[in-house]
């Protein structure tokens, strides 16, 4: 399975994505639209928006998901085998209030948004 996923860096939603790549131990080329000006107009290109996660698995786009959406589409296409193992973070949510200060007080250069 060919998988692409166009996530930012720190963020609530592509955490929750990178969890549920975890989860099942998939491959996958993690794509950093932040850093990557590249990679975000390919994104915008590919999707038509600017919202992300955008995950693409063998072909088909998954733009602006959860983990959890990415979960429900691997499992209603048979390609993951069904576990019971917990995600190591939520993926189902933006980052909360307390974790975009921390990260805030952590940024040492300007973050841009493109």
């Amino acid at each position: 399975m060919k998988i692409r996923a166009f996530l930012k860096p720190q963020c609530g939603w592509s955490m929750g994505v990178r969890a549920i790549m975890d989860k099942y131990s998939l491959e996958y080329d993690d794509l950093d639209i932040i850093n990557n000006p590249d990679l975000f107009h390919e994104m915008v290109e590919l999707t038509g928006q600017t919202n992300q996660p955008c995950v693409e698995i063998d072909g088909v786009m998954l733009a602006d998901v959860s983990g959890e959406e990415v979960e429900d589409y691997l499992k209603s296409n048979d390609l993951v085998k069904l576990n019971d193992q917990k995600p190591a973070v939520p993926i189902d949510s933006a980052c909360s209030d307390e974790e975009h200060r921390r990260m805030a007080e952590e940024q040492t250069s300007p973050v841009r948004f493109f």
